[in-house]
């Protein structure tokens, strides 16, 4: 008999969000969320709280912790695409059908007593979250940005009636060995033909002080279509610009300007620090910090965060800008290769950028959809 028990207490939110540590206990793929991160979704913390509507579920056999789920409607995305969806995020169960029914019941009743007819997932409060299930890739780690599952996942939410509505790909990227440095040419020739320029920064408070509107600007014009998106609110932006300021190096950021100092297009890429968060499950600890600065300042590997280019710039070869910026990244010592994180398997423009690189499709994901009514 299963329990199905909507997350109220102290306790079960504690339990709500150790149940993945436990569940992915010795996993080398996984790598763990930030706790106060999770912990924070519950409460006053959570900076969605004014745009979602939101439920926790656990899922007990015998009193035994087995499974979990959440329900988000997220009403700024409704209103932007005028919809009645809910989303299914933060599912995890053991490998039982029974378990996985009764989580998917109970988001499914609440989302229906709510007036939605669709579901969708697995997504966050918004695209800045971890969102879909990974379908193939199962012996890579994920990186910080994205999590882990096992393979059985798929099955049991299919078997709920859900089915495909977008995958996404993720790619290593790696310098060519016959690489003859004609991409900087390229891109050398872009900036000139269009009087661009790379913007300047002396360090990371100058570079958001200097930045930040235009590149949250330029974030939801480029983001706008994309799946799962959402617009920038206040308590968003002041977020990413914390995590920017704990977690960013400014050799792995480009910015390119106009002549009237616009941002028309921008990458940030991010040292991984999967194996500084692994020791420690998420929680911040003096070993995990000192972990986290080696990885920061000596990084093996590094994940694309944002690219994003004004659609007024993407038919004038400004992808080969950001390609050169980023091969010139990869070729720093100690850099073995990129990760490119979630690229939609239909955005093109994306997609043909990967095309200068070594290339290695080694993961992939899927975002699923159900009607309710």
């Amino acid at each position: 008999m299963i329990e199905v028990r909507e997350v109220k207490t102290r306790r079960e939110q504690k339990e709500f969000i150790d149940f993945p540590l436990k569940l992915f206990k010795g996993v080398p793929w996984f790598c763990p969320p930030l706790y106060m991160d999770e912990r924070n979704i519950f409460g006053s913390k959570n900076i969605y709280n004014d745009t979602c509507d939101t439920v926790y579920y656990n899922a007990y056999r015998d009193g035994r912790m087995v499974g979990r789920i959440c329900g988000i409607v997220q009403k700024a995305a409704n209103l932007k695409n005028g919809e009645k969806r809910v989303r299914f995020g933060r599912f995890d169960s053991i490998d039982d059908q029974e378990v996985a029914d009764a989580l998917f019941r109970a988001v499914e009743s609440w989302a229906k007593a709510k007036g939605m007819d669709t579901a969708h997932g697995p997504l966050g409060f918004s695209d800045l979250e971890r969102e879909g299930l990974l379908i193939e890739g199962f012996d890579q780690p994920n990186t910080f940005e994205e999590q882990y599952n096992f393979p059985y996942y798929q099955r049991l939410i299919e078997a709920n009636g859900y089915t495909k509505e977008v995958d996404w790909t993720e790619s290593k990227l790696t310098v060519p060995e016959d690489y003859d440095g004609n991409l900087e040419k390229l891109g050398e020739f872009v900036m000139k033909r269009y009087k661009l320029r790379l913007g300047p920064a002396k360090n990371v408070n100058d570079f958001i002080n200097r930045y930040a509107d235009g590149l949250f600007e330029l974030i939801d014009k480029s983001y706008d279509k994309l799946y799962g998106t959402v617009p920038f609110t206040a308590a968003m932006k002041k977020q990413m610009i914390d995590g920017f300021k704990f977690i960013v190096d400014l050799r792995f950021v480009a910015v390119i300007l106009n002549e009237e100092d616009k941002i028309v297009a921008f990458g940030i890429c991010f040292p991984s620090i999967i194996d500084a968060l692994r020791a420690s499950d998420g929680h911040i600890t003096l070993p995990m910090l000192v972990r986290f600065l080696k990885a920061k300042r000596h990084p093996r590997v590094i994940d694309l965060g944002l690219v994003g280019v004004d659609p007024e710039y993407l038919n004038k070869g400004i992808s080969a800008v950001f390609a050169a910026a980023l091969m010139k990244m990869l070729r720093q010592d100690g850099i073995e290769y990129a990760e490119t994180n979630l690229n939609l398997e239909d955005n093109y423009d994306i997609q043909n950028l990967w095309k200068h690189f070594g290339r290695v499709n080694h993961k992939k994901r899927r975002a699923y959809v159900k009607k309710l009514v």
